[in-house]
C-alpha cells in the first residue's frame, strides 16, 4: 500500500528533475512534496486505487500528513 501511494506521488505529483526519495514518514505537506491541488489529486487516485469514497469530513491533516497515516487510514476504512 505504501509503496503504491508513493510511487504515484513521485511519478504523478513531484515535479522535478532529480529523483527525489520519500519515506513513508515525509510530512508531504510541510515539506512541500505535496501541495493543496496535488493532495486533491493523491485523494481522488487513492478512491480510485482503492475502491472506496473518502467522506469530506474524513479529509483532515491527521489522515492525509504522511504515506504512513494515509495507510493506516485505509486500513482502518477496509477492515
Amino acid at each position: 500500500m505504501d509503496e503504491t501511494i508513493i510511487n504515484y506521488i513521485k511519478n504523478e505529483l513531484i515535479v522535478s528533475s532529480e529523483a527525489i526519495d520519500i519515506d513513508a514518514e515525509d510530512d508531504l505537506l510541510g515539506s512541500g512534496l505535496v501541495d493543496s491541488l496535488g493532495m486533491m489529486k493523491l485523494v481522488s487516485f487513492i478512491e480510485k486505487e482503492f475502491e472506496l469514497k473518502i467522506p469530506a469530513q474524513d479529509m483532515v491533516i491527521e489522515n492525509f500528513m504522511t504515506v504512513a497515516c494515509i495507510s493506516d487510514y485505509l486500513k482502518a476504512k477496509v477492515s
